[in-house]
């Protein structure tokens, strides 16, 4: 909104000076931007609209996994089976260069009641699609009532949850979306700092997450060997997980190319990813005049709202996808994939037979594959279920899993999962 303005009638050389002076206010805005890239807000990739708390303006974190400060969440952001919930920023190795430290902010559940001997044991929950703006971080945005449902068993069954919102959601510099190592070393470090920084908690973990979540749940428990062996992690749980392999990008989509498509927000976020890995590349190579605008709404718009850009814009595949998108996410495939298909942990992958968001197909390719390479999957697969219906209830089989997996129990494996 811009507020009203009255116009007068300027000398001419009040012109000619004023226009120096802008352009010599251009020339220092410039240069003062180009110094300070770092250190402001890159408004292209959806930061700030936060706190300053998710700025960290101390001393340097000098190890990953280090909580660099805690503050008590709103209660309109806590949950209803936590004692207590505070927001967290800690410290993290940066997962595309793979070796400077950045921030990643999050949150912690505590359970109500006594802790048993010991502390409580972790949930470390990997969060689905939110979007790359930092106003979408669920620290700050709050969750969907489908994910303070599914939080809140958790908690009732006595876990504790840190809840990471990811590198570069909340915190300065751009989310690398869909980005394994970036996600798992951020779900890793939320783990450390909360052990190491906050008492009652015990060193025994299960990493569970969500669509996006679910692979970087997946990710996470492939990197964590060579990265975090600190970590007592007992094993994972993914619901709607993605599985971004040469082979099942190959494949066509389920949803007709001239059928406008809600999830195409996903690929306009993929398409943010490919311009942080590429600096130079243009929108216009990836997607079309029509979907253009979309995209540069992707900066700045969560998930719900962009779904809604999309399907007002009318957008499809065909109208909205150049044929270099695929190439250029082929060419990027290293970012997406998992460490490794073989898991040290057991993992639960559940799938929604009507997922509507990630390919069912898709989601059992990797069950097949993660069996194949040696990793125990006990696999489930929902009839009549969406991307969303799954989440809550897979609950049923998922917490005799965790059960199981807390208490050091053989889980059967199941890799060709019926319709249940």
């Amino acid at each position: 909104m811009r507020s009203a303005r009255r116009h007068r009638t300027w000398p001419r050389l009040a012109l000619a000076k004023a226009a120096s002076l802008v352009a010599g206010l251009t020339l220092l805005t410039a240069t003062l931007e180009s110094a300070s890239a770092q250190a402001g807000p890159n408004l292209a990739q959806g930061d700030g609209r936060v706190s300053e708390f998710y700025t960290w303006s101390g001393t340097p974190p000098t190890a990953p996994g280090q909580l660099l400060r805690s503050e008590k969440l709103p209660t309109t952001l806590g949950l209803a089976q936590a004692a207590d919930a505070v927001r967290i920023l800690y410290s993290s190795t940066d997962g595309i260069d793979g070796k400077s430290l950045t921030t990643v902010s999050g949150a912690l559940f505590l359970p109500k009641g006594s802790a048993p001997p010991g502390g409580w044991p972790l949930i470390a929950w990997a969060h689905g699609t939110v979007g790359l703006a930092d106003i979408c971080a669920p620290s700050w945005a709050g969750r969907s009532y489908r994910d303070v449902l599914y939080l809140n068993t958790w908690l009732g069954e006595g876990y504790a949850v840190v809840a990471t919102d990811y590198q570069g959601l909340g915190t300065p510099g751009p989310h690398p979306y869909l980005a394994a190592r970036a996600e798992a070393y951020g779900v890793l470090d939320s783990a450390r700092a909360v052990l190491k920084g906050i008492p009652g908690l015990a060193d025994r973990i299960v990493i569970v997450g969500q669509s996006q979540g679910a692979g970087a749940a997946f990710a996470t428990a492939g990197f964590a060997p060579r990265y975090a062996p600190d970590l007592d992690i007992r094993g994972t749980v993914a619901t709607g997980t993605p599985y971004l392999a040469a082979k099942t990008l190959a494949r066509p989509s389920t949803t007709p190319a001239d059928k406008v498509d809600r999830t195409i927000g996903y690929l306009l976020y993929i398409g943010l990813l490919l311009q942080q890995l590429d600096p130079s590349l243009e929108g216009s190579t990836l997607f079309t005049d029509k979907a253009l605008p979309v995209f540069e709404q992707a900066r700045i718009a969560c998930i719900g709202g962009l779904e809604s850009d999309v399907v007002t814009a009318g957008l499809t595949r065909a109208n909205s996808l150049k044929a270099d998108f695929a190439r250029l996410v082929g060419q990027h495939l290293g970012t997406l994939v998992y460490p490794t298909l073989k898991l040290a942990q057991p993992i639960f992958i559940g799938t929604g037979e009507q997922d509507g968001d990630v390919d069912p197909a898709m989601q059992l390719d990797l069950v097949k594959d993660a069996c194949a390479a040696g990793s125990t999957v006990e696999a489930h697969l929902y009839a009549g279920l969406t991307h969303s219906d799954t989440v809550n209830a897979s609950l049923k089989d998922s917490l005799p899993f965790v059960r199981k997996v807390m208490q050091g129990e053989a889980v059967a494996p199941v890799c060709a999962p019926q319709a249940e």
